[in-house]
């Protein structure tokens, strides 16, 4: 064999390899949505309270690699399923003063970074969209853990994280002018089932 030969085909099963060996640790994951709800708490007159609410439709995928510490998120949230607990807020809230969910339907978060510090995933850093408005936001994750699930009979990751966005960033500025602080924290507990 020519030498030109061997390595012509010593280079294409390397390839090869390398691409299956890629593909072969990557899981692909469906967001559970009866296991999965962004939280939110938002100032209410400065200081005098606090609103605490939840986002009750959501839906999207993951993929993580644990062996190659790599991972994608991509999560859609439905913003007229906003819930203060108070019918009248969440009227208010999906309306034009606030959220203007007739025009803006959905909230998106996407990311293909997962950040690890040894074995432990730390933090997401992603694009967040909100009111037609895409800002970088970083996730803090607090717990996150695989393992099997006991009814669905496959693997199920899941995760706690947080974070702090400034609403008037993302063009949610009622009650600012009043003195309402501008940040919100966000609060998201999340599962996804691997695919079959």
């Amino acid at each position: 064999m020519k030498a030109s030969t061997f390595i012509a085909k010593f280079l294409s099963l390397s390839l090869g390899f390398a691409a299956f060996a890629g593909a072969a640790h990557a899981a692909e994951y469906t967001i559970d949505p009866s296991h999965t709800y962004p939280a939110f708490e938002a100032d209410h007159m400065g200081g005098v309270s606090k609103w605490r609410g939840k986002i009750n439709k959501s839906e999207g995928t993951v993929s993580f690699d644990a062996a190659a510490k790599t991972g994608k998120v991509d999560v859609t949230i439905q913003m007229a399923s906003i819930d203060f607990g108070f019918q009248k807020m969440n009227e208010h809230a999906i309306g034009p003063d606030i959220f203007d969910t007739a025009k803006y339907p959905t909230a998106r978060f996407v990311s293909d970074k997962f950040v690890f510090e040894g074995n432990k995933l730390v933090s997401i850093p992603g694009q967040l969209t909100l009111k037609g408005v895409t800002k970088p936001v970083t996730l803090k994750v607090n717990e996150f853990l695989c393992k099997p699930h006991p009814f669905a009979k496959r693997e199920v990751c899941g995760a706690d994280a947080e974070a702090v966005i400034n609403r008037g960033d993302f063009g949610v500025d009622y009650g600012l002018a009043m003195g309402f602080k501008p940040e919100v924290k966000l609060l998201i507990s999340v599962e996804a089932i691997k695919n079959p």
